[in-house]
């Protein structure tokens, strides 16, 4: 690995560009080094490792990551950083690749080329978004490798919450189905400039083995219909599902339970019988 340039801190760099955090693009800034290094830490070693990243504003995970030995392709819509991550991007000899895009419009896939990583402090408007659509894809194992995420904590713990808990549904079942799902870091709402209302967590996934027979576009329909009315008995909830009543009496699940009860193995059951 290459010894990393010498750079001002991030405050000052940001406090001389004139730039401060957009409340529209839901952005708080990570100026705390030693804690965006421990984030860079969480997938492992990235030395020479391709790593996706979606707003990374004025680059302080960007920073981090470039330390770690990455080669990084950040995706920023906010005009105002581009001249921050252009001069990053310089210090460290075009390792980063900036795309001055909106990330729900982008094939991170077809921009990495090959086996990568995401890292991200997720913008808070997008990063449900975005997040199932890395869980969709049908091809599996998919291109990336690990997905490390900031979320605030409440939608964290939506994503690795276990059966029948009041945190438990679709998050918890698209990330756990053929995934591997944890909260790997809490972050404290004062380590942010400005600091948000909640507090955040960050996820780690990594792809796990498929179950045989199912279709991820089912899965995901089936689910956002049954956790679309939570309150009400499968029944009720999955009779807008062409097949879906009929694959309860198959799967032995009574139409009476509701969809925080059902476990991941049996809506995967469920969407394997209306895959065939």
């Amino acid at each position: 690995m290459k010894p990393a340039p010498t750079l001002p801190p991030l405050r000052e760099t940001v406090r001389a560009h004139g730039l401060q955090a957009s409340k529209a693009l839901g952005q708080n800034f990570l100026f705390d080094e030693q804690l965006l290094d421990r984030i860079a830490a969480l997938p492992g070693d990235l030395d020479g490792a391709t790593v996706f990243e979606v707003g990374p504003g004025p680059g302080g995970l960007t920073r981090a990551l470039l330390r770690a030995g990455a080669r990084v392709i950040a995706v920023e819509r906010d005009d105002r950083c581009l001249p921050l991550l252009g001069e990053l991007s310089e210090a460290f000899g075009g390792a980063l690749t900036v795309v001055a895009d909106d990330a729900m419009a982008i094939d991170a896939d077809a921009l990495a080329g090959g086996p990568y990583h995401i890292v991200a402090n997720l913008p808070y408007n997008v990063g449900t978004a975005l997040f199932t659509r890395w869980l969709e894809p049908a091809e599996w194992p998919p291109l990336w490798a690990s997905l490390t995420l900031m979320f605030q904590q409440e939608v964290a713990e939506r994503i690795v919450a276990k059966v029948d808990t009041p945190a438990y549904g679709r998050l918890a079942v698209l990330a756990q189905w053929r995934s591997h799902a944890k909260i790997a870091m809490k972050v404290h709402r004062s380590a942010f400039t400005p600091p948000p209302k909640v507090m955040s967590a960050i996820v780690h996934v990594t792809p796990a083995e498929q179950p045989a027979g199912v279709k991820p576009k089912i899965l995901s329909k089936l689910t956002e219909h049954g956790f679309g009315q939570r309150r009400k008995m499968l029944r009720q909830s999955l009779k807008g599902m062409p097949g879906a009543i009929d694959a309860l009496e198959e799967c032995g699940i009574e139409p009476t339970r509701r969809a925080e009860t059902v476990t991941v193995a049996e809506w995967v059951a469920l969407a394997r019988v209306l895959s065939r």
